[in-house]
């Protein structure tokens, strides 16, 4: 039985639209060539491409914090939680313009190999409750990824 192609980009915007996030991304690790460098490949709800200048190594960033610990990422009020003056090391952040945002890993033959974010530009709308339900509703599967975290829950 041929298996149907995943398409990353049509899944994210289904995510967009059935919990009206304002800004949905999936952050790639790049080969150990280039020091496991990450990217920002597949985005929807975007204001403009300067994610595509976007590069960040592990540990720096949204992307690079949740590929180095491995740990979803929540951040209800991004100006109280990161501090206005900090804001310039989570480039996305500043870039969409987003307030509050979750992040998870995701994982593939157990390595984190890509980051999934989601947000909102207004702040404290996106709750730890509503945060959890997209969680639940991805389920423990995207696509070639999985969450290990859902998997061991």
């Amino acid at each position: 039985m041929k298996q149907e192609a995943f398409n990353i980009q049509q899944e994210i915007e289904r995510i967009k639209e059935e919990f009206d996030f304002d800004y949905v991304g999936v952050a790639l690790v790049q080969s150990p060539d280039r020091r496991f460098e990450l990217r920002w490949k597949h985005v929807t709800g975007n204001q403009s491409d300067r994610h595509r200048r976007i590069s960040l190594q592990s540990g720096k960033g949204i992307a690079g914090l949740v590929f180095k610990t491995g740990k979803p990422m929540f951040i209800a009020n991004a100006d109280e939680e990161l501090g206005r003056e900090d804001l310039y090391n989570y480039p996305i952040v500043v870039a969409e313009g987003l307030k509050s945002f979750g992040a998870i890993p995701l994982y593939k033959y157990n390595r984190v190999k890509g980051v999934l974010l989601v947000g909102y530009r207004t702040d404290e709308k996106l709750t730890v409750e509503l945060f959890q339900e997209f969680r639940k509703r991805i389920g423990s599967e995207f696509g070639p990824f999985y969450s290990k975290e859902m998997v061991l829950e």
